[in-house]
């Protein structure tokens, strides 16, 4: 197990499953290679794991303002091709993320690809596997929670890799990050709010949250309280009807979603589900909610900006995260400090959304211009 840089690094004695190589053949799938090449990241590493049929990999996108840190998330792939691009993508969102909320770290992401999701010795036995190539990294790669995986994972990875967020309370870390990006989504929702109704006043206000998990049931709770008419939806129909019930919501089904008439549209779970035949299904005027790379492609920014429907950009409103774990545990900010970071994030997307105007571009764009500026500086 060792980090794969580039193809030049590859491996030549023996394939991915440990078997000999017939001549001219490659170690790893040509379909890698060409994510590789395409990559404009830093470095990557893969591991297999046999006997599970399990890839992994860590993706390291930049180092330019501090070690690269990224949460690890779990999921079952159509390929394992799918699993490394999707690394890939969420790297380069952490990069602009840690960039954006002014955070003194790069941008990386792990994904543990599994034929189905591990539970019990098992689990324990990739998250160990997992571990070690993380440490192969050394100082470069920070990992803490994502999709599928959770504080008692990271105690877990913290056995063999020392720079881990996120970790349980009584193991010394800061625990669960989603309250932390609940709290920076609500925010950004209420500045987003302002700048289209002329308002930050919730009361009132048709929103719906697809994805009701960590974050998503967090950011109902809030807007509840904040008088908003709140609607869930959620792949787990007795999930969103417990939260429903719990807070006065409807709920809705998933099929739908897309095409309820709201106000406020806050995708919570999966990414990629705004796109070309998505965004003309809306029947909202924001888009604002924690989901990690929400835009199947960059000019999906640019599609839902004709569509008359402000776009809060993930990497801008979904920060909290960071914010929240990586301020407690290493940059000792107090509560005080964090929260009003935590607004900060709604003053950040202000100041996007009038660069957008003033220059005339999507507001995916103006936040990418913020970002990518901050990193030429470093």
């Amino acid at each position: 197990m060792r980090p794969i840089s580039g193809p030049d690094d590859w491996p030549g004695e023996t394939r991915a499953d440990g078997r000999a190589l017939k001549p001219g053949e490659s170690s790893v799938p040509s379909v890698f290679e060409d994510l590789i090449r395409a990559w404009d990241g830093d470095e990557v590493a893969i591991h297999y794991d046999h006997p599970s049929d399990t890839w992994m990999f860590v993706c390291i996108h930049s180092t330019k303002r501090g070690p690269a840190d990224g949460g690890t998330r779990m999921g079952v792939y159509e390929t394992p091709a799918d699993g490394l691009a999707d690394a890939m993508r969420l790297a380069e969102g952490m990069t602009l993320k840690m960039a954006a909320a002014d955070i003194p770290f790069g941008g990386a992401k792990g994904v543990i690809a599994a034929s189905a999701l591990p539970e019990g010795d098992e689990r324990r036995r990739l998250l160990l596997g997992y571990a070690d190539l993380a440490a192969s990294l050394g100082d470069n790669f920070h990992t803490a929670p994502d999709m599928n995986t959770t504080a008692a994972d990271m105690d877990v990875i913290a056995e063999r890799h020392r720079h881990v967020f996120c970790r349980s309370v009584d193991r010394g870390g800061s625990g669960d990050p989603g309250r932390f990006t609940a709290r920076g989504v609500f925010h950004g929702i209420r500045a987003s709010a302002a700048r289209v109704f002329g308002s930050a006043d919730l009361a009132g206000t048709r929103v719906l949250v697809q994805g009701v998990g960590s974050v998503g049931a967090r950011l109902a709770d809030h807007l509840a309280e904040a008088g908003a008419t709140v609607f869930v939806a959620d792949a787990d129909a007795e999930r969103a009807l417990s939260i429903a019930q719990r807070i006065g919501a409807d709920v809705v089904s998933p099929e739908t979603a897309l095409e309820l008439e709201c106000d406020i549209y806050a995708p919570c779970a999966v990414g990629a589900t705004l796109n070309a035949q998505s965004i003309p299904r809306l029947r909202c005027r924001i888009v604002a909610g924690s989901a990690n790379n929400q835009l199947a492609d960059p000019e999906d920014a640019d599609r839902l900006d004709r569509a008359g429907i402000l776009y809060a950009p993930d990497y801008v409103i979904n920060a909290g995260g960071v914010i929240g774990s990586w301020g407690t545990e290493s940059l000792a900010w107090d509560a005080d400090t964090i929260e009003a970071r935590l607004a900060g994030i709604g003053e950040s997307l202000t100041e996007i959304y009038e660069r957008a105007e003033a220059e005339g571009s999507s507001t995916g764009a103006a936040a990418e211009r913020l970002a990518r500026a901050r990193l030429d500086a470093a």
